[in-house]
């Protein structure tokens, strides 16, 4: 008989010889997952015997992770602002500097209680979704180059339930509909390709597409901020999600298309991560 604590025990030991970090919390989140409760709810059960299904399904996930695959594709979810995401490998895995952009958003203070809104390059939607989530009279059109991620938001849209959203596949600005916006929110590949060879084994599963922005990483957002600015209505918003080093360079460029009230706000580590900007 093998309990609870000495899977976990066993597993965190594991992880620690395949060099992941916070391996006891990865552990404990695997098996939490499994289990269907709270990593709280583990320490009232530690002599708790484990299932040989259970068993099966754990080796099977340490394995993956040994070998660098995210927890988050592992257990296929990922909490973000309230709500539970799917996450898997067609989008980029939600990063907690998004939730604070949606809570950033969220702040506005002069967007119309029905504002017209686009979330560019939406990936797996947990950014344009939340925000149609906390303000349901708002109309949220979704937008991203892969129709993966397109199928993924959808998914995450019916998950989450919201229905004041559309969505589309599209280069840019190429295919959406649905203009002039009151908002614009995007996180836009910024990883600069001289990077690539730093990336932790868990970054390169995300899709590539939607981490490089060539090789100062603004490539995609040079060509997105001109076009955004004609997409906007007077007086509407934009709002980024950038690298860090990278905020003097956007404002530059939002400053050069016509933006006014440039302003780039500093995430919860302290890095200048979010340009916000108005349409004069």
């Amino acid at each position: 008989m093998t309990t609870l604590l000495e899977t976990l025990d066993g597993g965190t030991r594991y992880l620690e010889k395949r060099g992941i970090e916070d391996a006891r919390r990865n552990m404990q989140m695997l098996i939490a997952h499994r289990l269907a409760c709270t990593r709280m709810d583990l320490y009232l059960r530690f002599d708790m015997p484990m299932d040989e299904p259970d068993l099966v399904w754990l080796r099977d996930a340490l394995k993956r992770r040994g070998e660098g695959v995210p927890i988050q594709h592992l257990m296929g979810t990922v909490f973000f602002h309230g709500h539970d995401f799917k996450s898997d490998a067609r989008a980029l895995i939600p990063r907690p500097e998004t939730e604070e952009l949606v809570e950033l958003i969220l702040k506005l203070p002069d967007l119309p209680e029905n504002a017209r809104v686009l979330d560019m390059g939406c990936g797996s939607g947990v950014l344009g979704l939340s925000l149609a989530a906390a303000r349901p009279d708002w109309i949220v059109t979704l937008a991203d180059i892969s129709a993966d991620a397109r199928s993924l938001t959808l998914e995450n849209a019916m998950k989450i339930g919201v229905d004041n959203i559309s969505t589309c596949v599209s280069d840019l600005f190429s295919t959406v509909g649905g203009g002039p916006f009151d908002l614009i929110a995007a996180n836009l590949p910024y990883v600069p390709e001289t990077e690539r060879p730093t990336l932790t084994r868990e970054v390169m599963h995300d899709p590539p597409l939607a981490l490089f922005g060539g090789q100062d990483g603004l490539d995609v957002i040079r060509r997105f901020l001109p076009q955004a600015f004609e997409k906007l209505a007077p007086g509407g918003s934009i709002a980024l999600e950038i690298g860090h080093e990278q905020a003097s360079h956007v404002a530059r460029l939002l400053q050069d298309c016509g933006f006014t009230a440039i302003e780039v706000k500093n995430d919860l580590s302290g890095i200048a991560r979010f340009p916000f900007a108005r349409h004069p």
